[in-house]
């Protein structure tokens, strides 16, 4: 006899407490099995596949697209031991158990007292089952939903469906340009061109007499949260030095030049960070301020700034002070992908301890930023630009960058924290100070 399990939505992370579903995997009345990802939601911090760990048949959805779920919420609900239901591999079809798993690939196993299991009941000798518990009443299942007048939407880019839920068009309507139809993120904003010709076009966000309003939700309300944070509890404070770049750029020029793996620039700068925390430890650090303690940190969990449609994320790469300029260069490519495609992890945007913020990429020179809650310290970089510089004792045009160093100065005072990026300063102008530290 199957059961009716409940799959409500786990903890993805870290202090989130909800997510917006933005695309359901699968249908009433399908089959599942164990671990398959059922919906996909977004965080205040990623976009995740959730995998439901029961394996059998679903019976019921709860909430629509574009709707927004708190944590322990029902997600779905599915009949286990059904004779109709997907069982592992050389199991029978009768016995299914939860996996316990929130997140595949997450190690977040429970433990097994918590793990939910139904097994078929044995037939006695005596051809007699033996008695069992009357099930919980289960909530009349949801009935299928119907397919919309025209068909499925062939989407497969659940960043594309937003686009539209959010400018108001309807998938619907348009045809699309990928292969086999596949409607692209430029077909979306073809129509949205369109529209705006329109006599009257459909507002995207609420108009107020008093103004537009925009929900702080989101990455944008998370972002907003964390900031508001840093500046209640941490005092922070600014130093900034110009330094001549020109030698660290011959000396990324001469790397590219060999024919090995190109290196990028960030990557540079990410091994003088390394190099500089293990002078400063101070600036690897936090504050306990329960035990009212600055607890030093023995690695480097180096997050970086990096701006995406979705809003401002701070991906970490770990143990920074492990890694050469190439393998550097690899992880900030593949993270700040990520970053652009929304498939970043909690795990991924979580456990930093020191960020580099290269806000020269949006073409100005300095930046007073805010620290990244809890860490105690941030180098921020600006734009590299060709400046009138005195240069063994004439004056020439050298490749200029100013550096600031924003930090909490309850680690350190400004001895330290000056001392810390006069180190990174003097790494930029000459390079070859690094090699004293590797």
């Amino acid at each position: 006899m199957a059961q009716v399990l409940e799959f409500k939505l786990p903890d993805l992370g870290e202090g989130l407490t909800e997510a917006e579903i933005v695309r359901w995997l699968v249908a009433v009345g399908d089959v599942v099995a164990v671990d398959q990802p059922v919906v996909e939601v977004e965080t205040a911090k990623a976009m995740v596949e959730v995998p439901c760990p029961y394996g059998g048949v679903v019976t019921a959805r709860y909430g629509e697209e574009g709707t927004e779920l708190p944590v322990g919420a029902p997600l779905i609900t599915v009949a286990v031991g059904s004779p109709d239901s997907a069982a592992p591999a050389g199991e029978p079809a009768a016995e299914a158990e939860g996996s316990g798993n929130v997140l595949v690939g997450y190690g977040t196993q429970a433990p097994a007292r918590r793990r939910r299991r139904v097994r078929a009941q044995l037939t006695a000798a005596n051809g007699t089952a033996p008695a069992a518990p009357a099930p919980a009443p289960v909530p009349e299942p949801a009935a299928p939903e119907l397919p919309a007048p025209s068909g499925p939407v062939p989407v497969i880019s659940p960043l594309v469906r937003k686009l539209a839920r959010d400018s108001g068009v309807d998938l619907h309507t348009l045809r699309g340009t990928g292969p086999d139809g596949l409607i692209l993120r430029a077909d979306v904003e073809a129509a949205l061109r369109v529209e705006a010709t329109a006599p009257a076009p459909a507002p995207t966000t609420t108009a107020h007499p008093e103004g537009t309003r925009v929900p702080l939700k989101g990455v944008r309300g998370a972002v907003a949260e964390k900031l508001s944070r840093s500046r209640r509890e941490i005092p922070d404070a600014t130093c900034w030095v110009d330094a001549d770049a020109t030698e660290l750029l011959r000396a990324r020029a001469a790397m590219n030049a060999a024919g090995a793996p190109r290196i990028s620039l960030v990557a540079l700068l990410a091994r003088i960070c390394a190099a500089a925390l293990a002078r400063f430890p101070e600036l690897n650090s936090y504050v306990d301020t329960e035990a009212r303690e600055v607890v030093q940190l023995p690695g480097v969990h180096l997050g970086f700034a990096a701006q995406t449609e979705r809003g401002l994320v701070v991906p970490v790469v770990r143990d920074a002070h492990t890694r050469d300029a190439e393998s550097l260069t690899a992880e900030f490519a593949r993270l700040t992908e990520a970053a652009r495609a929304g498939r970043l992890t909690p795990g991924e945007l979580t456990g930093g301890t020191f960020t580099l913020n290269n806000y020269g990429v949006f073409g100005v020179d300095g930046s007073t930023p805010i620290v990244n809650h809890p860490e105690a310290a941030m180098l921020g970089v600006g734009r590299i630009v060709p400046k009138p510089w005195v240069h063994e004792g004439e004056l020439a045009v050298r490749q200029v960058v100013q550096l600031s160093l924003t930090f909490d100065h309850r680690v350190c005072d400004g001895g330290t924290a000056g001392g810390f990026l006069r180190y990174v300063a003097d790494c930029v102008e000459q390079p070859a100070v690094l090699l004293r530290t590797v």
